[in-house]
């Protein structure tokens, strides 16, 4: 049987958060999307190295964010699935859930509200509005989209804990405004421009075209020499490698690239992941 050592007692998810650095939560959350694979897959027992790898990161990296969770592993066995899904999910806040209402019900909204990851994961949209009336009123995922100028009256009703803003730019500050003044302190907002908020509302802001521009610089950068190089410096190497050597040599048939996690927003402030 394998022995699982259990968070020390009474050390709850609340009373670690404060010691976990924003690096290592963004790995957790990446962790965990991992460790619920292997569970549909019927995987019990997962070693660091594997969940290393599936999650990206080298395994000393791993066993450094995991031990901010308190004693989870079995030196030589490896980690419960099941508990260290539960232990992550506790320190992120997501033992309980969350209520959502998303607040633009334009394509990019509606599209949001019809992904069925998020409740998987915990998180329930319960609410959705615009302020366009050829809008108002239509059926979106089984939600129907209601007037944004009942939006704090509706917030006191749903009782959200994370509100998602997917409305043109020149609307977003208004409604972040609402929302903050009807007492939500988590947003996410798709909206191109930084939002202004309390220091006590923790606002993330998902730039999609920035993303875009990261992935253009990436093909750039990685993109084939022009020919004319690439053909000179094949020509010199070839003088140097035989061909078969180059194309048999284990080192050169498989590559991977790491991806360190983004760091997760400070309070008040706005960032782009």
């Amino acid at each position: 049987m394998t022995e699982q050592h259990e968070a020390p007692s009474g050390v709850s998810g609340r009373a670690l958060q404060k010691d976990i650095p924003q690096a290592t939560v963004a790995r957790l959350a990446t962790y965990l999307r991992v460790l619920a694979m292997l569970a549909d897959d019927g995987v019990a027992i997962v070693s660091s190295e594997e969940l290393a790898v599936a999650a990206g990161v080298n395994s000393a990296k791993l066993r450094k964010d995991l031990s901010f969770l308190g004693p989870n592993g079995v030196r030589g066995v490896g980690y419960d699935v099941a508990k260290l899904r539960t232990r992550i999910e506790d320190v992120l806040g997501l033992s309980q859930g969350h209520r959502v209402v998303l607040v633009g019900a334009g394509n990019l909204g509606r599209a949001l509200v019809g992904y069925g990851g998020f409740r998987r994961r915990g998180f329930t949209v319960v609410g959705m509005f615009d302020s366009h009336p050829e809008v108002i009123g239509l059926s979106v995922a089984g939600l129907v989209v209601c007037d944004v100028a009942d939006l704090a009256r509706a917030i006191d009703a749903l009782k959200p804990t994370i509100a998602v803003i997917t409305v043109p730019d020149d609307a977003a500050q208004d409604v972040c405004d609402q929302l903050v003044a009807s007492g939500l302190q988590s947003i996410l907002s798709f909206a191109p421009c930084e939002l202004t908020a309390p220091e006590t509302v923790e606002v993330r802001r998902v730039d999609l075209a920035v993303e875009l521009q990261m992935l253009s610089f990436e093909t750039a950068r990685n993109a084939p020499a022009l020919p004319e190089i690439a053909h000179a410096v094949s020509g010199r190497i070839a003088h140097r490698v035989p061909a078969h050597t180059a194309a048999g040599h284990p080192a050169l048939k498989h590559s991977t690239t790491s991806h360190s996690a983004t760091e997760p927003s400070s309070k008040g402030s706005v960032v782009t992941p």
